[in-house]
């Protein structure tokens, strides 16, 4: 299905009944609406959910915007020496907007919104430009832009921003090595990276797509005193192992947003192994029924 929005076209999947209560999963950086695995979506389905994935611009199905790249390596140069980068060909603003777009297409009026990584930050923009759209914020592996929290590993962040692959060997072998980097150390399981980021490629590949989805993140300014104003029913997961985006960034995330919850996943890194599947279903589904009954109280 595909999503209309701004001069771009969002391709989305769907799962479960549509009277159901929608929750919304928004991809991190580079990733397909396939990192929301099938089953897991399926799980939430089955807990009364209607759930929407989709494909972030320049990613996956939907629209890319061309094939020149973004100079990522000379934006951060530019930020290190004090000097203004080359613009941004898009924002976070815009891919929030995108996201409300999937939610139009559906004629969906408010939604239960879950983002991971980068995904988490368009989540909270959407929920700080129009939060009665908001039913609740789900900020996953994720941080508030402010520098001094969330930091990654230097290694870590070798390992993403390392030589980018230009086939399908390579393709698999950098994300591999960005999970043995970012992920869990505990519950890895390289086979079904391997499996997926094969998948990934054969449906898209678009380094260019990428390197603009990195200039959004990059250039986007911290949300701090919006989340302290923020009033949308909020759950702030993070995995104790995560490299990419250190713990803090969700600790700080939970702090700054009034009301809200932390979850912190010991078995995860900056991924979502299926051994957290159970526990991260429970809490999302109790944050659904208590904003829901509270709205049914409300008329």
């Amino acid at each position: 299905m595909r999503a209309p929005a701004h001069g771009v076209e969002l391709e989305y999947e769907t799962f479960g009944a549509r009277d159901d209560p929608v929750l919304l999963l928004i991809a991190g950086y580079a990733m397909q609406l396939i990192f929301w695995d099938v089953e897991l979506c399926a799980m939430l389905a089955d807990r009364g959910l209607f759930v929407i994935r989709f494909d972030n611009r320049d990613c996956g199905l939907s629209t890319h915007l061309g094939d020149q790249s973004y100079p990522v390596l000379q934006a951060m140069a530019d930020r290190l020496a004090g000097r203004e980068p080359p613009p941004a060909p898009y924002s976070v603003v815009d891919m929030a907007n995108d996201a409300f777009a999937v939610l139009d297409a559906e004629e969906v009026e408010s939604a239960h919104v879950m983002g991971a990584s980068m995904g988490g930050m368009i989540a909270q923009v959407m929920a700080i430009e129009r939060p009665e759209r908001l039913r609740s914020l789900i900020s996953v592996m994720s941080s508030t832009g402010e520098p001094e929290y969330g930091q990654g590993t230097p290694s870590t962040l070798a390992a993403l921003l390392g030589p980018p692959p230009t086939d399908r060997a390579q393709y698999v072998e950098h994300l591999l090595r960005i999970a043995r980097a970012a992920g869990t150390k505990t519950h890895a399981d390289d086979a079904r990276t391997r499996a997926r980021a094969s998948t990934a490629f054969d449906r898209a590949f678009s380094p260019a797509g990428s390197s603009r989805q990195f200039a959004a993140l990059s250039s986007a300014s911290g949300r701090a005193d919006d989340l302290r104003s923020l009033r949308v029913p909020t759950l702030v997961v993070h995995g104790a192992q995560d490299t990419l985006v250190g713990p803090s960034g969700g600790e700080r995330t939970a702090a700054l947003v009034p009301g809200a919850r932390l979850l912190v996943l010991d078995e995860a890194g900056h991924d979502l192994p299926v051994v957290v599947w159970p526990r991260l279903v429970d809490a999302i589904a109790q944050l659904v029924s208590s904003v829901e009954r509270e709205r049914q109280a409300a008329g």
